[in-house]
């Protein structure tokens, strides 16, 4: 296995607390894993190169450290063929790491147990560990590497959007803004609240009862709303905004129309964790 599907991800509920010890926020997520990939390569080589993403510097992070771990040489030729937007809240950087980090271990003559890769991938930012359970959706707390698996509906399709001329602000000065404004109180209930609608989704259209994303919002989610997403949001620290829309044909319309707003794109929610084939090329 030298290729896989690095998929984007939605936060369907992204609930933030208080800075931890550590540096990084406590929160409640519900991560999705969609359809719109990057395709990840990975080869032998003389050194580490990565091609194909000029401004890529996870990749090249997370294969050091797993060269370091493993006392080898990081000795791969990494392509990356971007399809994800890149820096819109769609976990593509992350999802990239992930699958660099499942190739190249896989590679090694004696590769790194899955928990002491897990455990790697979380020094590479909260979403890593994410990709590497493949698709599902999974609950993420602590600072979002902690993960247990959800057992959700995936019965709808997704409208991605990305605002015309957005430019993304660094996701510290997005958390740096929501320390200001001492966004971090009541997250104990928010969370709560968070908890008790997941216990209550038994269909897509549950789905809506989520609670909105604490760290910002977008005037194109309501947009997708009066167009006819039962659930619509911005992903992570934004700026793309999703919907997620009964049918596929209800999508395309919201597209449609959608279009001079920014660029759009229509994707599937991923329902079951990948096998280590399941996304291979």
């Amino acid at each position: 296995m030298t290729q896989l599907l690095a998929p984007a991800k939605l936060n369907l509920a992204l609930v933030v607390g208080p800075l931890r010890p550590d540096g990084k926020h406590e929160v409640a997520t519900v991560l999705q894993a969609i359809d719109l990939c990057d395709d990840v390569t990975v080869e032998p080589a003389d050194s580490l190169a990565i091609e194909g993403f000029a401004e890529d510097t996870i990749v090249r992070a997370a294969l050091t450290q797993l060269a370091e771990a493993a006392g080898v040489a990081p000795s791969w030729r990494v392509r990356i063929e971007k399809r994800i937007p890149v820096a819109g809240g769609l976990g593509g950087g992350s999802s990239d790491a992930a699958a660099a980090l499942e190739l190249a271990n896989s590679s090694l003559a004696t590769p790194l147990p899955d928990e002491e890769l897990r455990a790697l991938a979380a020094t590479m930012g909260a979403d890593v560990p994410f990709f590497l359970c493949g698709g599902g959706p999974q609950l993420g707390t602590g600072d979002g590497s902690d993960l247990l698996p959800l057992d959700l509906p995936s019965s709808y399709t997704v409208v991605l959007v990305l605002p015309q001329g957005a430019h993304k602000e660094s996701t510290a000065a997005v958390y740096r803004r929501f320390d200001e404004r001492h966004g971090a109180r009541g997250f104990e209930e928010r969370r709560s609240q968070l908890l008790h609608a997941l216990d209550g989704v038994n269909n897509s259209k549950d789905l809506a009862t989520l609670p909105p994303n604490d760290l910002v919002s977008s005037p194109l989610v309501q947009a997708l709303e009066r167009l006819g997403a039962f659930r619509a949001d911005v992903t992570g620290a934004g700026p793309v905004a999703y919907g997620l829309f009964e049918t596929a044909e209800a999508a395309s319309r919201a597209v449609s129309l959608l279009q001079r707003s920014g660029r759009c794109w229509i994707a599937r929610p991923l329902s079951q964790p990948r096998s280590p084939t399941a996304l291979a090329r």
